[in-house]
């Protein structure tokens, strides 16, 4: 069993990168992938400690974006993109890359904190522990928001506070999935469409042109498995894999206490198991994935 996509409390989950790499292999992962978002911060702490825990650790990266379809007036729509990479992270130039998107994240938390106070709400950078601007993601604000019981859950500070029609205004600028692919792959990696059961419609017609558009790009692989994909999901998304030629790769979406019903390799109450050969699918694809 393996987990392609998890997170650590250098981005937007709970868990150390030791505790991260101690859960899975306390769970029998014989592979872990941290994809953190837009920072390889987990990585690399994680990577000097992955030979003392008996598993591959897999260098990844989730990386948000904007994609606009061609020759159609509609607003740009939010897409994420899994990232996976050689024995080693990405060059300097990719880091500074990903630096620049992170600003990003620092200008709209500002904004953010300053839009939630105004609404008569006691919150500051002390509520967050050892994160900041820069690192603090809307599950944290979120944690903070129930803590302080202004929401009852997770969903509703979403609905009320930080869903994009809250933060109409203050949104990051992004770079476009074009760029984010091109990106990945200059530096030998290879691109996946995460979670493509949470694009709207994610039956339609609308993600099949969206796909078509990203192969002519450079995607390469599709999230087949995830905690949110019901079995329906799984065997849409295998058969727009065949009809692409994508490679499929899957994860739980870990964030540890963030999103308490995920739990790692197993996803939603169980309902997910990532086949081996997969990575092993991946691996044979170009240069190797991982680091042991």
């Amino acid at each position: 069993m393996i987990d392609l996509h998890s997170h650590t409390c250098l981005s937007d989950g709970s868990s150390s990168p030791s505790d991260l790499l101690a859960e899975a292999q306390h769970i029998g992962l014989s592979a872990l992938a941290i994809t953190d978002h837009d920072t390889f911060a987990g990585f690399d702490a994680a990577l000097p400690l992955a030979p003392q825990y008996e598993l591959e650790l897999v260098c990844g990266i989730e990386l948000s974006t904007r994609f606009h379809f061609e020759n159609e007036p509609s607003p740009p729509v939010s897409v994420h993109l899994l990232g996976y990479f050689p024995e080693h992270a990405p060059d300097e130039k990719f880091r500074n890359w990903l630096g620049s998107i992170c600003s990003t994240r620092h200008g709209r938390n500002i904004k953010l904190m300053e839009k939630l106070q105004s609404s008569n709400i006691s919150i500051s950078w002390d509520d967050f522990s050892h994160l900041g601007p820069d690192l603090a993601g809307r599950p944290h604000f979120a944690k903070v928001l129930v803590a302080k019981e202004y929401v009852a859950d997770a969903q509703e500070a979403f609905d009320r506070y930080l869903g994009d029609a809250a933060l109409a205004g203050i949104e990051r600028k992004l770079p476009s999935t074009e760029e984010a692919i091109q990106r990945i792959v200059g530096n030998g990696g290879l691109a996946s469409l995460a979670h493509p059961g949470r694009f709207p419609s994610a039956q339609s017609s609308t993600l099949t042109s969206l796909i078509e558009q990203l192969v002519r790009n450079g995607l390469r692989a599709i999230e087949v498995y995830h905690s949110d994909h019901a079995r329906e999901h799984v065997t849409s998304f295998l058969r727009m894999a065949a009809d692409f030629n994508l490679l499929v790769t899957g994860g739980s979406d870990y964030h540890g206490e963030n999103k308490p019903d995920i739990r790692l390799g197993t996803g939603r109450a169980g309902n997910l198991c990532v086949p081996d050969a997969l990575l092993a699918t991946l691996k044979s694809t170009g240069p190797p994935l991982t680091s042991s």
